[in-house]
């Protein structure tokens, strides 16, 4: 295994990106904050890596105003310059790609194949969003009376995208470059605790030619700077992806200004295995759905519902697999898990395996590597055997390596079993029926579902969950709805006025 060097290699990154620089990026500029200091945390060791202001009251308001007159700018372009300008975002997302990887890598924990992964991810959405900037489309209305009605599809004005702290380069782009394909101007505020890659994407922006003061990005706590941003009156638009408490805070500060917002918030999927899938298959796929980014996923499949009949045997074969898993030093290629991103997650992560434990279930855990350093936020893969359904680890969002395996009997039993909870972003379910997978598929309440599957996304699909996993499609034509205003325009077109028609009441 390669030294541990995640300090080092931030410290380079930052040099060679932000020229040294940490804080916010306004028109432009990275300018440091005067409000708290926050510390970012290497989570290999639990070191320091560096501290910045995070951005005050006089700092948001020059962000917010100055993004509202770059979106009269961008919206005075035509739809196929604003496409242009966008596209030309993605080559220089690939020229820094690997300085972007290993700046995610350092600052959240992950591995360098899965940030590598989603900064390619990321060019994509924007060539993606750039394509739609000229077909956000209207309609004429056949109305019974003299008029020809048009219906335009409007920017709203200045979006502000909050994102978390789990992928931070990744839900920067799938949640910035649908506001900017549809005309908006975007205040960004990543989680206080990863800001790095957000900067450099702020900056890229306005590289490729995005008028300066478009894509605004705030550095700072929810506590005081996303509280500052939600009241600034410039925003007319709140998209927020993160837990379901704090977005619950968000939807009704926003509310309180008359201002909507798009929730894509926590889940506790079920990954559903019948005792006819393709054994191999569905132990490779509850593997992928709940170790991939250290759990840290809102669509993790944290709850392995598997028949009895299968039950015992594909537990002992999970478990045995996740001790193969490498461990390790996230800037390592060779990686395939590193720790849990921060010092509160690692504890809550503790705390909930704790009262899996105490309700009587078996921990069955990866041996941690004797090579990982100590003071870092390493949870290594576990399984939770004989957990019941009822268990706080199998209702709460752990947002860790830790899956719950809960045996069902038949198909309905399972259904049952993965209703049975307020959540409902995301599921699947692995057997060779397929009348039973269309079935099941049908009456699992989730905006996501897999077959024979797990985790696989695309900017062109809707995104989103039911219940208290949020509202709205983040993604897709969908997001396209939420991002813009219809506009009814009436032209009166007969020859005499049609008095007294249609006429709307109070």
């Amino acid at each position: 295994m390669t030294p541990f060097s995640a300090k080092a290699v931030l410290t380079a990154e930052v040099t060679a990106l932000l020229a040294g620089r940490s804080g916010s990026l306004v028109n432009g500029e990275i300018i440091a904050g005067d409000g708290a200091i926050i510390t970012l945390q290497d989570p290999t060791t639990g070191e320091a890596l560096l501290d910045y202001a995070s951005a005050g009251a006089g700092l948001i308001a020059e962000a917010t105003s100055s993004a509202a007159r770059a979106q009269g700018v961008w919206q005075a372009l035509s739809g196929a310059e604003r496409g242009r300008r966008l596209w030309a975002i993605a080559p220089l997302l690939r020229q820094y790609a690997e300085n972007l990887a290993r700046l995610e890598s350092a600052q959240t924990g992950k591995p360098l194949r899965d940030t590598r992964a989603e900064v390619a991810r990321v060019a994509e959405m924007a060539e993606y969003w750039a394509g739609w900037c000229d077909k956000i489309e209207g309609r004429i209305i056949p109305v019974p009376s003299g008029h020809t009605v048009m219906v335009r599809r409007e920017a709203l004005g200045v979006v502000l995208a909050i994102t978390p702290w789990n992928a931070p380069i990744f839900t920067a782009g799938w949640n910035v470059f649908p506001a900017l394909a549809a005309g908006n101007a975007v205040v960004l505020k990543p989680s206080e605790f990863t800001p790095l890659t957000s900067l450099v994407l702020g900056l890229l922006a306005e590289q490729a030619g995005l008028p300066r003061g478009l894509l605004q990005v705030i550095a700072g706590p929810g506590q005081g700077t996303g509280t500052a941003l939600l009241a600034a009156p410039e925003i007319a638009k709140v998209v927020f992806v993160g837990g379901v408490a704090a977005g619950r805070a968000v939807a009704a500060a926003a509310a309180a200004r008359g201002v909507p917002s798009l929730l894509e918030l926590g889940g506790k999927s079920a990954n559903i295995v019948f005792d006819d899938a393709d054994f191999a298959s569905a132990i490779q796929g509850a593997q992928q759905a709940i170790y991939a980014g250290s759990g840290q996923s809102c669509v993790a499949g944290s709850r392995l519902l598997v028949q009895r009949r299968l039950h015992d045997r594909f537990v002992a074969a999970l478990a045995d697999a996740q001790r193969r898993i490498r461990l390790g030093d996230p800037l390592d290629a060779a990686t395939e898990m590193g720790p849990v991103a921060n010092a509160r997650q690692f504890a809550h992560v503790r705390e909930l395996l704790a009262a899996g434990a105490a309700s009587g279930a078996a921990v069955l855990a990866a041996e941690k590597p004797a090579a990982l350093p100590q003071g870092g936020f390493w949870v290594p893969p576990t399984l939770l055997a004989g957990l019941s359904n009822e268990a706080s680890p199998a209702r709460e969002e752990i947002f860790g390596p830790v899956v719950a395996a809960i045996p069902f009997e038949d198909e309905d039993e399972a259904i049952t079993l993965a209703n049975t909870t307020p959540f409902g972003l995301a599921g699947a379910v692995w057997t060779r029926d397929l009348g039973r997978a269309h079935r099941v598929a049908a009456r699992v309440r989730a905006g996501t579902f897999w077959v024979n599957g797990y985790r696989t996304i695309h900017v062109s699909v809707p995104f989103g969950g039911f219940g208290a996993s949020g509202h709205g499609r983040s993604s897709g034509q969908e997001v396209l709805t939420e991002l813009t205003q219809s506009k009814a325009i009436w032209i009166d077109t007969a020859p005499e006025p049609a008095l007294g028609f249609g006429h709307r009441p109070g």
